[in-house]
């Protein structure tokens, strides 16, 4: 079964280059962005338009309410299915998105730990966060496994407490996490990259362009319809900062900046996920020829598939 993948740091033009093969080569669009399951989370999530939904079919996007849970088990399972629905049905599946560990869950196949939710550690820990700031917990992570600590955004409190849960039950997060299991050869990985500069350049861009959507507007009615910004899912950049700044913590311009820079730390963590030198990721740069050599580069592998 053929499977494609675009994956690489935010910014990059991931989701419009799925829309042109996926559009191209008759797919459907599988969501490997952690914080588009969230309804109502559109602007800051970047999540794909309803035009572009209506050019290419999509799965995995709004899922659950902000105030509900959603695991990477949950996701996994998810996106199992969907894949083989897309299959199944003769179209292409492309997983698309940022999010490392969604990605390579189902990429690699990771046997993820089978922990049950414990609501009192979690409550425990996320008063601390809130109390005492994401850095205390994750410093405890940090103490309990450093190699699941290498790969979680510090700020993704609901994941590092997740990886702590998990330490709690005696079973390292990380035993499974991070290993580079063995990817099918009919799976194809496309990686979209760019030099620092061009990045940063972008990112800017793009968060310019969400305050002009009207981020802070959606932000506001968020907290209207009872959505802590303290909630795991609003934990994300963009809902924080606007958060602090209408709760007057920030003033606008400097909400917005913290936004950019926290972006660019966040792509520079992404590259732990996708490592340039991982051989598994055909990478290319970013930018008007993309869509083309991608194009090639899928054509040549569908053939090849095809050949008995």
């Amino acid at each position: 079964m053929n499977l494609v993948a675009i994956v690489g740091p935010t910014a990059l033009g991931k989701s419009s280059l799925a829309l042109h093969l996926a559009g191209s080569l008759s797919g459907e669009i599988i969501n490997a962005d952690s914080r588009q399951v969230y309804r109502c989370l559109d602007i800051g999530t970047a999540k794909p338009t309803g035009e572009d939904q209506a050019l290419v079919p999509h799965h995995l996007l709004d899922l659950v309410d902000p105030d509900q849970d959603f695991s990477l088990a949950l996701y996994q399972s998810l996106a199992y299915r969907a894949v083989e629905d897309v299959a199944r049905r003769g179209k292409l599946p492309f997983l698309v998105g940022g999010s490392g560990l969604y990605v390579w869950s189902v990429l690699a196949g990771w046997k993820l730990p089978g922990v049950p939710p414990n609501p009192e550690l979690r409550a425990e820990l996320l008063d601390q966060a809130e109390k005492r700031g994401y850095e205390v917990v994750y410093a405890e992570l940090l103490k309990a496994d450093p190699e699941a600590a290498r790969h979680i955004d510090p700020r993704n409190v609901r994941r590092v407490i997740r990886a702590l849960e998990v330490c709690h039950s005696g079973t390292l997060f990380s035993r499974d996490h991070g290993r580079r299991g063995e990817i099918p050869p009919s799976t194809l990985i496309i990686g979209l990259t760019a030099k620092r500069e061009e990045l940063y350049c972008r990112i800017d861009s793009r968060v310019d362009a969400m305050m002009e959507r009207g981020l802070e507007d959606e932000v506001r009615e968020l907290i209207k319809r009872g959505y802590r910004i303290t909630l795991p899912s609003m934990s994300g950049i963009g809902y924080r900062q606007i958060g602090a700044y209408l709760e007057g913590k920030l003033s606008l311009p400097s909400a917005v900046q913290q936004m950019k820079f926290e972006t660019h730390r966040f792509a520079r963590h992404q590259y732990a996920w996708f490592r340039p030198g991982d051989e598994r990721i055909h990478w290319m740069e970013a930018g008007a020829d993309a869509e083309r050599l991608a194009e090639d580069l899928l054509r040549r592998h569908l053939d090849r598939k095809e050949c008995p």
